[in-house]
């Protein structure tokens, strides 16, 4: 027994299903969209369908689709429906395979070598003097988590004074420099850049290395589906050209 759609509202003959309501959500902006969750946002979209139908049920009464206007700009919109949905298909017809991911991936590991990245947290004070008597604590046993909250001028100070991990060219020099060349768990002597004076302390390293084929798969994937699309458009572009007559005036 076939099973029937919901219907969620009638108006006149005109039937507005549940499939109906979810169409409209799945192409709405996603901000707007956003507006219409929960039960009381599909209520409100019901709505709006509903106040459509009856401009629709007007439009009809009045004959609207043999006014002239209405005619050139439904000409217009379906030149450019049918334009689009002809570009979709053409794009929907492009499929990468595991075999050729795998295969450029074997070919092309050069270009997924992981740069050498580290860990580190900071202290930034704006004179050496201060500098140095933070140094001394941290000497003493006292948390640089809790110091970095106590002294920092850095937003990080809130997280301890983590900076989160980070590659080269991503810090200014003179950080980045003594950063790179100490061991986990050291902590620096005061290391003097533009901002003023940090005491850092690296809390991890992540050691330049290839990537594996499952971490870059996701984004070869898209980067291949994205050059074969393209590919497939321009060379569908130059046979149309030579097919239909293309004069630019």
């Amino acid at each position: 027994m076939e099973n029937k759609e919901k219907v969620l509202a009638k108006v006149a003959t005109h039937q507005i299903t549940e499939s109906d309501l979810e169409h409209m959500l799945k192409n709405l902006n996603p901000q707007i969209a956003a507006n219409f969750q929960g039960e009381q946002g599909k209520q409100a979209l019901l709505q709006e369908l509903v106040n459509q139908k009856l401009f629709y049920l007007e439009a009809l009464e009045n004959s609207i689709e043999n006014d002239a206007k209405f005619q050139s700009e439904f000409e217009k919109l379906k030149e450019n429906f049918v334009t689009q949905y002809s570009i979709q298909n053409l794009i929907n017809s492009v499929s990468v395979t595991h075999e050729e991911l795998e295969a450029y991936y074997n070919e092309n590991k050069e270009g997924f070598i992981s740069p050498q990245k580290v860990q580190a947290s900071h202290i930034l004070v704006s004179d050496v003097s201060l500098a140095e008597e933070v140094k001394g604590k941290l000497a003493q046993g006292e948390s640089f988590e809790a110091l970095a909250k106590e002294y920092s001028s850095c937003p990080s100070k809130e997280r301890g004074g983590d900076l989160g991990m980070f590659g080269e060219g991503q810090m200014v020099p003179e950080f980045e420099e003594a950063a790179f060349k100490m061991a986990v768990g050291e902590v620096s002597e005061p290391v003097e850049t533009q901002f003023g004076f940090h005491i850092i302390k690296v809390t991890d390293k992540q050691e330049s290395g290839l990537l594996s084929f499952e971490e870059v798969r996701s984004n070869l994937l898209r980067n291949m589906m994205a050059e074969k699309q393209g590919a497939i458009y321009q060379n569908h572009i130059a046979d149309l050209k030579s097919k239909y007559n293309v004069e630019v005036l």
